[in-house]
């Protein structure tokens, strides 16, 4: 039996004698690989802080000591250790436990994290509740050094040492080397500088100095200096040092009897204090090893030998989006990429590859990433900026006050809009529309597939004028790509099924990806005898106020269609444009429902199985068009399982 199969709590992890925990660090890696390399995920972080991850629950007594994650890559063995083993096989399937930290899954995730940089801020205030309750337990927030480029994780740093509270901050530091002589020295000293003797004479010593009158003062600082200077010759903390913050490390991370015995040392102590901690990306699975990267957020590959699982040929939103950039680029040697810790993930990898003194990766600093791209147009250069929609959220004021009220041409490409998977309700790019569609000045755009893309890339470089377009994770329709990208109109859609002489008996009106789902529902609400007219209306804002009124004269009943929460969504765009035309133009009289996502949090799961649960699958749309036109069909629905797939839907449907 394995020594993982006996722990249902990091109570039992404690009953596994220490010199044992090697060979469960290797069972919980082994664990880790093989459910991994069935579905993907989140491995070069997790295999690097196996060791690391033992320690703290081996040393420390979660839940009631607060063990606070960044971001949740690390996480893996954290969960195995926390009864969630006999689940770990439903990591990031849908019904199946999270692939972040969720505080509604386990009391031992203590604050949920999916966007980087915000443990330490979270554990200060952990910490001053802990202080203010007056109860007395351990708060430790784990941090990588990717999510340490962060500046609300220096923010938090700056507040805490300024406190003073009892808080350990853990630097998962995967990224630098340290040579073996001068880490097997720095944890020899740090052994020491954390131990009880050490610790006493230097209070004692501390106390007996500033007792002396007039040179007691003068000793202690120049004790604190020579004291600095020797950690300073072999150790990199004299920043955290200034910070308010007493360092000790570096400390090599996969070696559990350094980290044990530091760990039961700093237990002991009191005030701010940094561990940092030199770990590798992938520890135990070679490829991993040679290629983090790679590896950070993985799909499906071949345990043997490391290799992804083939999947579907046809190419997805970002990789065509990264071709075009690269053409456009070869074009205009003022066009810049500018993303934040994605290289790979926006598909900009490429472009710095192609134009590499025209590419910045800003790490984890979203913020700094909008205003720089405004300094760079304010001065004549053309910046897209690449990034997931959930983490553009982190910049909305930088967007409004630094790129928009000043007009500046920054084209923003938000790569995952719209549900993202298995990532979840922390990677939804759910609320783009809704926060960009007030601020003026602002374009904003979605292409029905991957060739309406680099049109849009095209048209969005050429505007004079921030612009963001909004398009899925995954891959594209599989449309033939034009040899040469246009420049789309601003503000006008397209019809593309139905024409503006002919009644329809409803209009399907939908924006990126939801075109594609509104053909197949009209094609099913044909077989019923339902005309369904179908509009791409390709912007959001400026909506094209002239075709909504043109198919309003066709049809009594409209449909709105975006995957996005409905609060503040196109929807409500296309309902403010009807009523303003009401008024000034006389437009008929249409009836809206609008199709989207409720005002909810959505889960985790595949693609397919959440557009089902919310109703944006075509089958969801047509059974909700059917109701809404009045049933008027020509053929008898069959019951839902009979095969024909229409049913209520779940979508949030609203007037």
């Amino acid at each position: 039996m394995r020594l993982l199969d006996k722990i249902d709590a990091p109570s039992d992890l404690k009953k596994i004698p220490r010199e044992a925990l090697p060979q469960l660090a290797q069972e919980i890696r082994d664990e880790i690989l093989r459910v991994i390399s069935g579905k993907g995920g989140h491995l070069g972080a997790s295999l690097g802080a196996v060791e690391l991850t033992i320690a703290l629950h081996t040393c420390f007594d979660a839940p009631q000591d607060r063990l606070v994650w960044d971001v949740g890559h690390q996480a893996y063995p954290h969960k195995l250790l926390t009864g969630r083993r006999e689940q770990f096989s439903t990591l990031r399937e849908y019904q199946g436990i999270s692939g972040f930290l969720s505080r509604a899954e386990s009391p031992y995730d203590t604050f949920g994290a999916g966007h980087a940089g915000t443990s330490i801020s979270a554990a200060l205030g952990m910490a001053e509740a802990r202080d203010h309750h007056e109860e007395k337990y351990h708060v430790i927030a784990i941090i990588g050094d990717g999510s340490m480029t962060a500046g609300m994780a220096y923010e938090a740093l700056n507040h805490a040492g300024a406190l003073k509270r009892n808080l350990i901050v853990i630097l998962n530091d995967n990224e630098m080397s340290i040579s073996e002589n001068v880490g097997a020295f720095s944890a020899y000293l740090n052994r020491i500088i954390t131990g009880p003797l050490y610790t006493k004479v230097k209070s004692e010593t501390t106390t007996l100095l500033k007792n002396i009158p007039k040179i007691g003062g003068p000793m202690l600082k120049a004790a604190k200096r020579a004291e600095e200077s020797v950690k300073g010759m072999i150790v990199p903390g004299h920043l955290f040092e200034e910070l308010g913050f007493r360092y000790i490390g570096p400390i090599d991370g996969h070696r559990l009897d350094h980290l044990l015995t530091t760990f039961d040392n700093v237990k002991q102590l009191d005030g701010p204090l940094l561990i940092h901690v030199i770990t590798k990306k992938g520890k135990g699975f070679p490829p991993a090893e040679a290629d983090p990267a790679a590896f950070h957020g993985t799909s499906a590959f071949d345990l043997s030998t490391g290799i992804g699982k083939k999947k579907g040929g046809i190419p997805s939103y970002t990789s065509i989006f990264s071709k075009a950039l690269i053409r456009l680029a070869e074009q205009n040697s003022e066009i810049v990429a500018i993303t934040a810790a994605m290289p790979a993930g926006t598909g900009l990898s490429g472009f710095a590859k192609a134009f590499p003194g025209r590419f910045y990766d800003v790490g984890i600093s979203e913020q700094h990433a909008v205003t720089m791209a405004a300094g760079m147009a304010a001065d004549g250069l053309r910046p897209v900026v690449a990034i997931y929609s959930t983490f553009l959220q982190r910049a909305f004021d930088q967007i409004v006050h630094d790129v928009a009220l000043q007009n500046l041409p920054v084209v923003f490409c938000l790569d995952r809009a719209g549900l993202v998977g298995a990532d979840g309700p922390t990677h939804n790019g759910v609320f783009d529309i809704s926060y960009l569609r007030g601020i003026p000045n602002m374009t904003l755009m979605a292409p029905k597939d991957e060739n309406e893309l680099q049109h849009m890339l095209a048209t969005a470089l050429k505007h004079q004028g921030p612009v963001a377009i909004r398009y899925p994770r995954g891959e594209g329709i599989g449309v033939p790509l034009d040899e040469r990208m246009m420049v789309l109109p601003i503000g006008k859609g397209e019809v593309l099924r139905g024409d503006l002489v002919k009644k329809w008996d409803v209009g399907l009106v939908a924006i990126g990806n939801m075109v594609h789902a509104a053909l197949e529902a009209a094609s099913i609400l044909e077989g019923v005898g339902i005309v369904a007219g179908v509009v791409n209306a390709r912007y959001i804002k400026p909506i094209d106020r002239e075709l909504l009124v043109a198919v309003a004269k066709r049809c009594s009943k409209m449909i709105t269609l975006e995957e996005q929460v409905l609060a503040g969504g196109f929807g409500e765009s296309v309902l403010a444009s009807l009523e303003g035309d009401k008024i000034e133009k006389g437009a008929p009289q249409v009836d809206v429902r609008r199709i989207g996502l409720p005002d909810q949090f959505i889960e985790h799961g595949a693609q397919k199985i959440l557009h089902k649960n919310n109703g944006l699958d075509p089958e969801s749309i047509s059974s909700l068009a059917i109701d809404f036109v009045g049933g008027r069909t020509k053929t008898l629905l069959r019951e839902p399982g009979a095969g024909s797939g229409l049913r209520s839907p779940k979508a949030a449907v609203r007037k």
